[in-house]
């Protein structure tokens, strides 16, 4: 076994973590929105791991594997955003353990207190 195909398997290994830690999170996390954050960063990060290690491998697959990689660094997060964005839209809540959500509407009453409380400042 050679240095290569010692660095390609442990590619391969922590890729494999990755993709592992992202089917618990979609099982684990409260809400869509943290399911859809969890799922497609650790399984961008985990897929590219594994192209890697296949490219150490298998130096001849080495460019089609770099185009694979750019492709889903391109879509992951494309698609995770549109999902967020018609999850948000169709009206889907957040968990109570959710803080903030940037896209609705501001309270007017809250926002008049916000002001009021940094003009003390």
């Amino acid at each position: 076994m050679t240095i290569a195909d010692i660095l390609g398997n442990v590619f391969l290994i922590l890729g494999s973590v990755f993709l592992f830690s992202a089917g618990l999170g979609v099982l684990r996390m409260p809400d869509i929105y943290n399911r859809i954050q969890t799922g497609t960063k650790a399984t961008t990060l985990g897929t590219i791991l594994i192209l890697i290690g296949l490219a150490i491998i298998h130096p001849a697959w080495a460019w089609k594997l770099v185009i694979l990689i750019f492709f889903i660094m391109m879509t992951n997060p494309v698609s995770s955003h549109a999902l967020a964005r018609a999850a948000h839209t169709s009206g889907a809540h957040e968990s109570s353990r959710t803080v903030v959500d940037v896209l609705e509407e501001p309270d007017q009453e809250m926002v008049r207190q916000s002001v009021g409380d940094n003009a003390d400042d």
